[in-house]
C-alpha cells in the first residue's frame, strides 16, 4: 500500500504513529498515545504513558523495526492495519515475512487501545 493510499484510508493519528515507528522516534510515538492507552502486543499487557514508553522503545525502538502496510479495514470504530514487520528482534520461530495484524482505537484524536496479533489462517 503505498503512501497516498494509507493516508487516505487511515486517521491522521495512525499514520503518524507508523511514521514515527519507521523512523525510531520514541516521542513521536508516545505523542499518538492518549495517557491512559492499553497496549498488548503478543499477549503482554502495557497501560499508561510509563509503561507504552518502556515497552516502545525495547520492543519498537531499540529493535529497529519498520512497519509496511500491507492492508487497512474498518469495523465500527475499530482500525484494523496489517503489516509487514522488520527489524533487528529475534526471528526464531518467525516466517520470513512477519505480517502482523494491528487493531487500533482512536479516542479525542490519539490512539486508546493497540492491540498487535499474529493471526493464523482460519481453517474454515
Amino acid at each position: 500500500m503505498n503512501t497516498a493510499d494509507r493516508a487516505a484510508a487511515l486517521p491522521e493519528i495512525l499514520v503518524a504513529y507508523i511514521e514515527a515507528v519507521n523512523a525510531f522516534d520514541l516521542d513521536a510515538i508516545m505523542a499518538t498515545f492518549c495517557d491512559d492507552a492499553l497496549v498488548n502486543d503478543a499477549r503482554r499487557e502495557f497501560v499508561g504513558t510509563a509503561s507504552i514508553r518502556a515497552w516502545a522503545r525495547r520492543e519498537l525502538v531499540d529493535d529497529k523495526v519498520t512497519m509496511d502496510v500491507t492492508e487497512v479495514a474498518h469495523h465500527g470504530t475499530l482500525t484494523i492495519v496489517r503489516a509487514r514487520y522488520d527489524g533487528d528482534y529475534d526471528k526464531t520461530n518467525l516466517p520470513d515475512e512477519l505480517i502482523l495484524t494491528n487493531y487500533l482505537t482512536v479516542a479525542d484524536g490519539k490512539i486508546s487501545s493497540l492491540i498487535i496479533v499474529h493471526n493464523e489462517p482460519s481453517p474454515y
